[in-house]
This record gives structure tokens, sequence and C-alpha cells, in this order.
């Protein structure tokens, strides 16, 4: 049977379903309407202008929308930043996905452009290239005099002379390292701790003198990353509406053995709910039962990008620390209001039935979003009708996009900005002068106090240095203007061990305390490493400061051998059944599990202790690493395979075949990669549908796993070496896969569009 009656087959029954269907209301709209009328009523989807688009966007009442820069000023915007002087600097990814094949998505015609407003009327009005010629430009990030551009797969710096490029360094040449464009890092956060953060990577970078540092820290998110107050981190994937940490950013990190630590990439907003405006039946499962709703309607999110913690000081107090997710698929941008518990980080949408912004313009695609020294909220929107990459497009997505025309445009991209309603926000300029960015620590926005910060930092601006003192001696204790002046003093290298004691608030914000401790590792030195010592024993005393007490105790232990393990002692005696305590105790036992683990069986036998359970885990997946057999000659062996496994399966699996906290179950000692080869076969060129189960441990994945098998890119025998690459890697064995098996279950499937649940393989 043709493809092309196949999917129309699909499309079909999908419309026959909503005829019969009870129809939904719809939140923003409110009139009811059955599946069939909306396919109707937006059976076309044609190309607005950028006026045309903006009377398509709804907000919550009480705010408005307004256009800031439109082509052919921005093309594509996929990534922004803002300099000192108010103005944009916007990553234009103009090569990707140019059709439903990618064709010509590797051309060199990515930009970096400046975008500035000379007239203060809220739209930009010039546009400078600073860099072109890129493939695929990313995520950029200002560093003192230059910028920090990603293009797949290196990390550069650029000197900025004038507004045109100088230098160029390398920092990175594995930044993008495996991943298709969808699964690759971005972000380039540059956080309160003066580190520069990044979402699907491990990776944390920041500049000393003329040195890049290079770090590794926990493992963030899919595509944008952003910050609160109190410079912890938040993210998220594709199907998540938020992730985050509870801790600061820059601790629990020490142990490579140790594959999930509490408090880190936990889901911040469980509730992965959408309101679109419109019908969206162009999302890659919209053929499946439960992926639109009788209108046909994104019910849950499938691209969920570009986080924000609003700091913006502009939209009320209402709005501080809300949480805004762009979902591009449908049309729309949420609010989540976001709150703590102690340590603890939880969320909740702000609204049912309804989103803070949404668009019936189906090329509406915002991207990622960002603070502005406004204090508004400015949406990167791509303006295109294709946002899915090819890796995963299934086939009725490609009907769907040649059904309404979505290939075009390809040269058109919006940036609006969110305010109040009838409000004229003033883009704030910061100077140079030390007095003035010291003052601005103070301001409302948390971008201004952030810029402020980085500008004294990167000019090592030591005449700062008494200002923060006394600010740190007088200013109100427990706010933020209090941290920045604090990590302002740790760029400068001018933080002391006093400094941080004398901000620590006893009985204090427990958010507002744990950023003053991450400040520890910079200060403790021979001389007051005994002090040190007195201040950590006093906090792991009480278990709300355990965690932060344990993770910290190794500082102290490079100048007083044995304080760490004394001080783990404490805690996990005084709290063994809380995991952030257990975890912290693992987290700086590298290598020591086994010793550990001996001490705290012998302390108390008790097998069902949280963190002997923790330990004993970490324990086994050390034995698993070491019986991998992963090595330069399965790779050799498979090539095909190994390549496809790194650009394709590891994004989500893990190097390691071990999986990835929120994005996938385990590869390794998995009995769907090792069992039936025909099972293991149907779900990669099909996809699978969670929950699954592995081990005897049911994961409850949110993202579908997609299929490749309509994916022109892999042939049969691409994707049997890939298979036997994973059934024989890590610590599996199992028959190889040959391409003869793949075209059996191809003709098995014959016509098979959605994706498999392992309910049908019993």
């Amino acid at each position: 049977m043709p493809d092309v009656m196949i999917r129309g087959r699909i499309w079909m029954s999908v419309l026959l379903a909503g005829i019969t269907a009870t129809a939904c209301n719809n939140g923003n709209k409110g009139p009811k309407s059955d599946s069939i009328a909306m396919r109707r009523q937006f059976a076309e989807s044609p190309v607005l202008s950028p006026a045309q688009s903006l009377k398509q966007l709804h907000t919550e009442p009480g705010f408005s929308a307004q256009l800031v820069a439109a082509e052919p000023q921005v093309v594509v915007p996929v990534a922004m930043t803002f300099d000192e002087r108010g103005r944009m600097w916007v990553a234009e990814m103009n090569g990707y996905m140019p059709d439903t094949v990618g064709t010509g998505e590797e051309a060199m015609n990515g930009k970096i452009v400046i975008l500035e407003d000379t007239n203060g009327d809220g739209s930009a009005d010039t546009r400078t290239v600073f860099l072109d010629s890129l493939i695929l430009p990313r995520a950029l990030c200002i560093v003192g005099n230059g910028l920090l551009v990603a293009e797949p797969p290196r990390l550069w710096f650029v000197e900025i002379n004038g507004d045109k490029a100088g230098k160029k360094t390398l920092v990175d040449s594995a930044y993008t390292e495996g991943g298709n464009v969808e699964h690759q890092p971005n972000g380039l956060y540059r956080a309160l701790d003066n580190w520069i953060y990044n979402a699907k990577s491990s990776k944390r970078y920041r500049r000393e003198g003329n040195r890049w540092l290079k770090e590794e820290t926990h493992f963030r998110g899919q595509w944008g990353i952003s910050q609160d107050d109190y410079g912890r981190l938040f993210y998220n994937n594709n199907s998540e509406n938020l992730l985050g940490d509870y801790f600061p950013p820059g601790l629990g990190s020490a142990n490579a053995n140790q594959r999930r630590v509490s408090g880190y990439d936990e889901n911040i907003v469980p509730d992965n709910r959408t309101y679109p405006l419109r019908p969206t039946p162009g999302v890659n499962r919209g053929y499946m039962k439960g992926v639109l709703d009788d209108s046909l309607r994104l019910v849950n999110f499938t691209a969920a990008c570009g986080p924000l913690i609003y700091r913006g000081g502009l939209f009320g107090k209402d709005y501080d620390g809300n949480a805004f997710v762009a979902e591009p698929s449908a049309n729309l941008v949420k609010r989540n209001i976001v709150s703590d518990s102690l340590y603890l980080v939880k969320g909740r949408q702000a609204y049912t039935g309804r989103e803070f912004l949404a668009s019936t313009d189906e090329r509406f695609r915002p991207v990622n979003l960002h603070l502005g020294p406004d204090g508004a909220i400015y949406v990167l929107d791509m303006y295109r009708g294709i946002i899915q990459h090819k890796t995963y497009l299934t086939p009725y997505l490609k009907n769907e996009i040649g059904m309404r025309s979505l290939t075009q445009p390809l040269n058109c991209g919006r940036i609006y900005r969110i305010v109040p309603e009838g409000s004229t926000p003033v883009t704030e300029k910061l100077g140079r002068k030390t007095e003035d960015l010291v003052k601005a620590l103070g301001s409302n926005n948390g971008w201004i106090r952030d810029k402020a910060q980085q500008m004294l930092v990167d000019a090592q601006d030591k005449a700062a240095i008494p200002m923060l003192k006394a600010l740190l001696a007088n200013g109100s204790k427990g706010t933020v203007q209090v941290l920045h002046a604090l990590w302002a003093l740790e760029g400068l290298h001018a933080l002391t061990l006093d400094d941080v004691t004398a901000a620590y608030v006893k009985e204090g914000n427990t958010a507002f305390n744990q950023s003053v401790l991450a400040a520890l590792p910079a200060v403790v030195n021979k001389q007051n490493a005994g002090a040190a010592e007195t201040f950590l024993t006093e906090l792991a005393s009480r278990e709300n400061e355990a965690p932060m007490a344990e993770y910290l105790a190794n500082v102290a232990d490079k100048y007083e051998p044995g304080f760490g393990k004394g001080l783990s002692k404490t805690v996990y005696e005084a709290f063994p059944n809380n995991p952030y305590v257990a975890d912290a105790v693992i987290s700086n036992a590298k290598d020591r599990e086994a010793q550990l683990l001996a001490d705290i069986t012998a302390w108390n036998p008790d097998t069902n202790l949280v963190i002997r359970r923790r330990l004993e885990k970490v324990i086994k997946d050390i034995k698993n690493k070491r019986l991998s057999n992963m090595d330069g000659a399965l790779a050799k062996e498979y090539p095909r395979g190994a390549i496809i496994f790194k650009t394709v399966c590891q994004t989500c699996h893990g190097m390691d075949g071990e999986g990835i906290q929120s994005l996938a179950p385990p590869l390794n000692h998995s009995e769907i990669v090792t069992g039936k080869k025909e099972r293991l076969i149907a779900i990669v060129l099909y996809g699978l549908t969670g929950p699954v189960e592995v081990n005897g441990k049911v994961y409850k994945v949110s993202a579908d796993m997609p299929g490749i098998g309509s994916n022109d890119e892999f042939s049969d025998a691409d994707i049997a070496q890939l298979l036997s690459f994973v059934r024989n890697g890590w610590s599996n064995k199992a028959e190889k896969v040959v391409e003869k098996d793949i075209q059996a279950v191809r003709q098995q499937y014959k016509g098979r569009q959605k994706s498999f649940t392992m309910e049908e393989f019993k």
C-alpha cells in the first residue's frame, strides 16, 4: 500500500474519531466544537506578517505583547543575550530544517547579530552582523571583552572589537560532542556563582584571566536554562514542564560513580498539561490516542523548552520567582508558581484551562524566553512551520506539513516582549563607574543585578572591594543584594571565611543560606581550616543544613585529613533515612564506597536504612561499569552502529547505557535490549510509549522514545549495526542483528505508524 494512502487513512481515522467525540472546553475560547469543525476552521495555515501574527497573540489579562524585532532585522532567532547598553545579541539558526529531510542543513548561513533600539520606542531599528557563515549556532554569552559562541561541535570565545569580531579562541573542541540538533548542549547561562552552565550537558565553564576553566557538574535538561534569586538552576526536557535543583549548582557531582543525587534534576512541576488556543494536529505523535484531545489540541507538553524564572520586578510580587516555559508545538508560553519548603522546591501551574500566552498562528514558535534589562519577558519566535528535527520526524507529521504547506517560510523570525498592559518600561543601561555597579546589585531587576556583578568580576575591579565589604557588613541581612555582593567578592578573589560566616543568617532562609555556604570552597585555607570545621560541625547538627554541611566537608578535609570522614559519620548516624543527607555523604566517598558500607553496617545492620540502600545501588553500578565491554573493538566491528548510538541514543540513554534521570531507562542489563531481537527491532523502528519496566523497576518517563524507521539517513544495515552494538555493549551479551532481521520486522508491521507499548509484546 502506498505510504501516502496509509497516512491519509491515519488522518481520516483521527477525523472520524473527532466526529463522534464530545467537544471539550478550550478554556481560553470557551465555545465547544468537535474536531471536524476545528479542522475546517484551521484547514489553512497562512504565513502572517508580524503585525497580523501579533494580533493573534493572546496574553493573560493585564498584560500585552509588543513586537520588538521581526524579519528582515532578525531571522530564526533561537538564543539571545543583552549587553550593558541594552542591545540584543541574537543567534540566528537559519539552516535548521529547510524541508522535511533537512536539505542543506549544513549550510554556513547562521549568524550572530546585534539589534539595537536607538530611539527608545521599544523596537529594534538597527541590525549589525557580528559573525556570519556559521553552521547552526545555538548559544551565546557575553564575558568581558568577548562573546562565547556555540557552533557545533565547538565552543569559541570571540573578542569584540567595536562590534566587530576579533581574535577567536577555541574553548572546547567537543562542546556538542554527540547528539543531533535537538539533543546538543546549549544555554551558556552565567549563574550567580560566576560559572557558566549548560542544558543537555554536564559541563560548566569559567574565565580566569586568559585561561578558560572547564569542570564536570550535573547533567541538566534539554533546551534552555535559568536561575532563581539564589542561584539554583532550572531547566526541563521536551515532555516535562519544569525540572531543577534544590541545592547550589557547584556541589554534589564529585563522585563520578554516583548516577543519581537527590536534590538535583528534581521534578519541580509534575503537571505537564497544556491548553492551546487552537488545534495542534501538527505534532509528531498527533495520531496517537491521548496526545490530542477531542478538539485536536495537545494534551501534554511535547516540546517544552526555554524555561525562565522571572526576576524582573516589573510584573508585581505575585510573579516574582514564577517559572515560564515555552511550548512551540502548541504555540504557547506557560506560567508556573514555584515555592520553597526548607530546601525542597515545588511548583504548580498558575491556571487550569488557559495559558499566560497563546497564539492561534500555527507558525508562532516560542523557543526561548529571556529576562530583559527593562524587566520584561522577551520571547524568541522562530516563526516556522517545521520545528521537529528530521531524525525523529514521523510520516504522520510529514503529511501534516504537506497538507498546510508548513515548510515555508524560511526567512522569518520575531522577538516579542511581554509587559504589564499600558506600561512603557525603559531599558536601563549600565555604566562602568564602580559605585554605580555596586549600587545596581540592589536593583529590583535580577538582570540588572546579574549584569552588574558580571561587569565587576570581568573588569577585576579592585576598587569595588571595600564597597562590597561594606554591603556585607551593613546591608540588609538575607537579601539578594548581599548575595550578589558576596559572589562579586568571590569573583574578585577577595572573599574571606569571615565574610561568609557573617552573611550566613542562623535560622534564616534556607535557600539564601545555601547560596552563602556554597562560597566556602573559595575561602577555606590552611590558616582558617579549623574555624571552618567548627562552623560546618555546627551546621551538621541541623537536618535542614546537614546536606550542605556534608557537601562542603571535603573542603576542610584537604587541610585537616579525617575531618570529612568524621563529619560524614555524624550526619549519617543522625539522619540515616534522609535521602538528601545520604546522597551528600556518598558524593564525598568516591572510590571509598565499599569501606563506607562496611562502616555503616558495623554501626547499624538494618538493611532498610536509606543510606545503605542508596550506597548499595552505587556499588552495584560500579561493578556493572567494570564489567563493561564497550571497547574499541566493538566500535570497529559496528562502526555505523557506534556513530548512530552516539548521535541518536546516547543523549537520552547515556554514554554508559545506564539511562538518564527523567529522560530514559538503562540499556545496560536490560531484558528489552538482550531479549527477543524482533521486539527490540520493532521498538527502534516504530518507537515506544512508557511506562517501561527494566529489571523489575518501572520507569515512568514522560517522553515517548521516537522510532527511526522512517528516517532516510539510516539504512536497514545501519539499524542492524546499531542494535548489535547495544546488544553487546557494556555488560550485555546477545545475538547479533542482521539486515534481513530488520526487513522481516518491517514486513510484519507494514503500514504501522504508532509507537508500541510494552503491553503489546506480552
